[in-house]
C-alpha cells in the first residue's frame, strides 16, 4: 500500500527540524510542494533546502499550484470548506498520479501539522471519497508557538492557569476565556482594539525562527501601535507576514 508522511518541519528554522522529521524525509520516495506564489517563494525555498539536506537518492519533487481561497467573503466556514475541497482534489491527483506503488509521498507542513494546518483534515477527506488506499503517518514539529515562547524566553503556562488558543478572528469572543491567551492568524491586530487586552502584556513575534524574525514584548497600551507599525511594514517588505502573540493578563 502506498505511504503518505506529513512531516513537521519547525517553524522557520532549519535546525527546527527533529531526527524523527529528518529520518522521515530520508525514507520519501516523492515530495510534494504546492506554490503558493512569487510572494510566498521562500517557504518553497525552505522545503527545498530541507529535502536536499536529507532525502535519500533517488526522489523526486513535484510542485502543484496551492489553490486560491476567496479572503473577501463574508461566509468564512463556508470559503474554507471550498478551499479544502479544492485541496483535496490536488492531493487525491498527486498521490494517486506520483507516489508508486509501496511508495512513500511527503508533504512538508510548515510549524506542527496538529496546530492551524489542514493538511491532516484535507488528507482524510481525500481517503474519504473513496479512490485508492493509503497510510499516513503524522511527524510532529516545533511550533511557532513554542518557537515564540522559546525567544522570548516565557512559559506559555502558568501555575494552576489554563492556556487559551485561539485566532484573531475569534478574540474578540474568547478574550474572557483565560488569563493566557496565544493567537494565531491575526491580520488585525484584534488585541490593539479590545479593551479586555488593555492591561495586559503581550509576546509578539513575524517569521519566527527565520533571517528575518521580529520580535517585540511589553505592555498592550505601550506596544500596540508600534506591532501594527513593524506588521504593516514587513508585509510590504515581503508580501506575507507570518506571526503569532501570547496576550497575558496581570497575575489575579
Amino acid at each position: 500500500m502506498k505511504r503518505v508522511l506529513i512531516i513537521g518541519i519547525g517553524a522557520g528554522d532549519p535546525a527546527h527540524l527533529t531526527f524523527q522529521a529528518a529520518a522521515a524525509i530520508a525514507s520519501a520516495d516523492v515530495f510534494f510542494l504546492l506554490d503558493k506564489g512569487a510572494e510566498k517563494d521562500g517557504l518553497v525555498r525552505l522545503r527545498r533546502e530541507l529535502i536536499a539536506a536529507h532525502a535519500r537518492e533517488p526522489y523526486r519533487t513535484v510542485e502543484a499550484r496551492d489553490p486560491e481561497r476567496d479572503r473577501t467573503s463574508g461566509a468564512y466556514v463556508e470559503a474554507v470548506a471550498d478551499w479544502r475541497a479544492r485541496r483535496a482534489d490536488v492531493y487525491a491527483r498527486l498521490i494517486a498520479e506520483e507516489v508508486p506503488e509501496d511508495g512513500v509521498g511527503a508533504f512538508l507542513v510548515w510549524g506542527d501539522p496538529a496546530l492551524y494546518d489542514s493538511t491532516i483534515a484535507i488528507v482524510e477527506d481525500v481517503l474519504a471519497k473513496g479512490g485508492e488506499p493509503f497510510d499516513y503517518e503524522v511527524i510532529p514539529g516545533i511550533s511557532s508557538v513554542s518557537a515564540l515562547a522559546a525567544r522570548h524566553r516565557v512559559s506559555l503556562t502558568r501555575v494552576a492557569k489554563p492556556l487559551h488558543i485561539t485566532t484573531g478572528r475569534r478574540l474578540p469572543a474568547d478574550v474572557e476565556a483565560a488569563d493566557d491567551i496565544v493567537v494565531m492568524l491575526d491580520a488585525g491586530c484584534a488585541f490593539a482594539d479590545l479593551p479586555e487586552a488593555a492591561g495586559a502584556d503581550v509576546y509578539w513575534g513575524a517569521y519566527v525562527g527565520t533571517e528575518d524574525e521580529i520580535l517585540l514584548a511589553g505592555p498592550v497600551r505601550e506596544v500596540a501601535g508600534e506591532i501594527r507599525r513593524l506588521r504593516a511594514q514587513a508585509r510590504e517588505a515581503h508580501g506575507w507576514v507570518m506571526d503569532t502573540y501570547l496576550l497575558r493578563k496581570p497575575a489575579r
